[in-house]
């Protein structure tokens, strides 16, 4: 099944199936009960160093990308999650302001199997 990805800050729905928070650090101004989650992998997150060296510049956002790939590279819970997201509809939910230039656009891309 596909992977999706929504903001934290757009409403949950029925659709989005597992909801899984791919941020390592908790979304501002969100109750964990209005985040509506099943999980919060901080595991799967980009590293603070590589979080900072981005600062969600698209024009780093190739680098990002590919630092980001790396970092994944035998991490553990991507093979649990793309298990997961065989069997269920799965939502990677992240709360960066740019819906093109973020980890999660990575990740589903590693989960999909695509890279």
């Amino acid at each position: 099944m596909p992977v999706a990805i929504k903001r934290v800050y757009e409403a949950a729905s029925d659709d989005d199936g597992y909801r899984v928070l791919v941020d390592r650090i908790w979304p501002r101004g969100v109750s964990k009960a209005a985040a509506h989650l099943d999980e919060w992998d901080k595991e799967v997150a980009p590293s603070t160093e590589l979080r900072e060296w981005f600062g969600h510049d698209p024009a780093k956002f190739d680098g990002f990308r590919e630092r980001y790939l790396a970092e994944l590279h035998g991490n553990p819970d991507i093979a649990r999650l793309r298990e997961l997201a065989e069997s269920r509809t799965m939502t990677l939910v992240y709360s960066a302001h740019d819906e093109q230039h973020n980890q999660a656009v990575v990740l589903r891309e590693a989960l999909d199997g695509a890279i």
